[in-house]
């Protein structure tokens, strides 16, 4: 990018280049290795002159849609959060400041979830007076599309920020015990995750059991569907691989693997750990209050209806979904010592009550018109209209759709 900017002459009198280069870690892969390809970047001569030109600041993006679509929530939300520790180590031994880059889209899985929260949970020195994030979709309306409601999101955002920099969390001699066990954890979900999304006929039965086919001809997002030819899961870009398991109801991506990780770690005795975690770790409690939200937001009698149009592959697939959902939401209720999802958000169990039996009807409709345009081989014009129409008015009434 630096020399491409030179070439173009984007060049100030000085002979520097007056462009803030933000490298990008977004998959599993990359975040793991950001360290050490930030400290090899530093070590490069002329891009550090470059960054000294800059003012020593180093801007760095951090993605969250393709780690969660990779390995599940429990890795993505892990490695991203070791991945800003690692390389804050990194810039502080080179002696320059770093600003995140936050690409959050509208769904648990992709980084959602609320901002202020998000930040409060962030690592000690993450923040430090500056926060940037990119937001999507339609979070982008129902956060700011109204003046007040705007700026309440601006306020507590500010606040948080100036919170997490003025009073930042002291020091917890735990939070090596709690990090040893988080660890496992997400390895644990990050292997019950790629079990499934690898097993023998599992993206044969997502195409059919999801909406998929619909999204993939719809103008929806900034770029195609799918990098390349591929037609498997890791072909797929993060946003239509969301938005199809939203569309079902299902929020696949959002909790699977969640329970089978928390009943390892409860077998092999970090019960009270876990709970101790919930209790007294931001970042922890942050996340099993995303699970909470994303598991209220899901209909497994729903999406079995959208499954049964998979056919045979529905018995293969389905009662493993059903058996993960259930499991997950005990765990998570035990954690939180409740007997029910969003006791401690009453407002947003209320407004699932009430727009549940205005989007149940549309996600029926929408399974029966799949029904009859995949029978006549994706070719009905009206029946193709209608069912775009079906998935606008889902994604509307879920709003946080991905």
């Amino acid at each position: 990018v630096l020399a491409l900017a030179r070439a173009g002459g984007l060049v100030d009198d000085a002979g520097s280049v007056p462009l803030d280069i933000a490298p990008l870690f977004e998959t599993i892969g990359d975040l793991r290795n950001a360290r050490a390809t930030f400290a090899a970047l530093l070590e490069d001569p002329v891009y550090r002159a470059h960054l000294d030109a800059r003012g020593g600041r180093q801007t760095i993006m951090l993605g969250y849609s393709d780690s969660a679509k990779d390995g599940g929530i429990l890795a993505a939300r892990w490695v991203l959060q070791r991945a800003q520790v690692e390389l804050l180590d990194v810039a502080r031994a080179a002696g320059i400041d770093v600003v995140f880059f936050h690409g959050r889209g509208g769904s648990i899985s992709r980084g959602g979830g609320k901002t202020s929260r998000a930040v409060m949970a962030a690592p000690r020195g993450a923040i430090d007076a500056h926060l940037r994030v990119t937001e999507q979709g339609e979070v982008i309306h129902w956060k700011y599309g109204m003046r007040a409601i705007a700026l309440r999101n601006f306020e507590q955002t500010v606040g948080a920020v100036l919170a997490a920099t003025l009073r930042p969390r002291p020091a917890d001699a735990r939070e090596t015990r709690w990090r040893e066990s988080m660890a496992r954890l997400a390895a644990d979900g990050e292997s019950a995750y790629r079990t499934l999304l690898t097993a023998l006929g599992f993206v044969d039965y997502f195409r059919a059991a999801t909406p998929i086919d619909v999204i993939e001809r719809m103008t929806l997002g900034s770029r195609p569907a799918r990098r390349g030819s591929s037609g498997g899961v890791e072909s797929l870009r993060a946003i239509p691989w969301v938005f199809a398991w939203t569309q079902c109801r299902s929020n696949l991506p959002g909790w699977y693997g969640v329970g089978s990780a928390i009943e390892a770690a409860a077998e092999r005795g970090d019960e009270d750990v876990l709970k101790e975690m919930t209790r007294e770790w931001a970042f922890f409690r942050t996340l099993i209050e995303d699970l909470q939200m994303v598991l209220a937001k899901s209909d497994l009698d729903i999406a079995e209806r959208f499954s049964l149009l998979a056919g045979p592959a529905h018995e293969a697939f389905f009662p493993l979904l059903a058996a993960e959902f259930e499991r997950t939401i005990r765990w998570i209720l035990h954690l939180l010592d409740s007997d029910r999802l969003l006791v401690g958000d009453p407002r947003l169990a209320l407004s699932l009550r009430l727009r549940n039996p205005y989007a149940d009807p549309m996600n029926l409709i929408q399974v029966d018109l799949l029904q009859r345009w995949r029978a006549v081989e994706r070719n009905d014009d009206a029946l193709f209209d209608a069912l775009v129409s079906s998935v606008h008015g889902v994604a509307q009434a879920l709003q946080n759709t991905g």
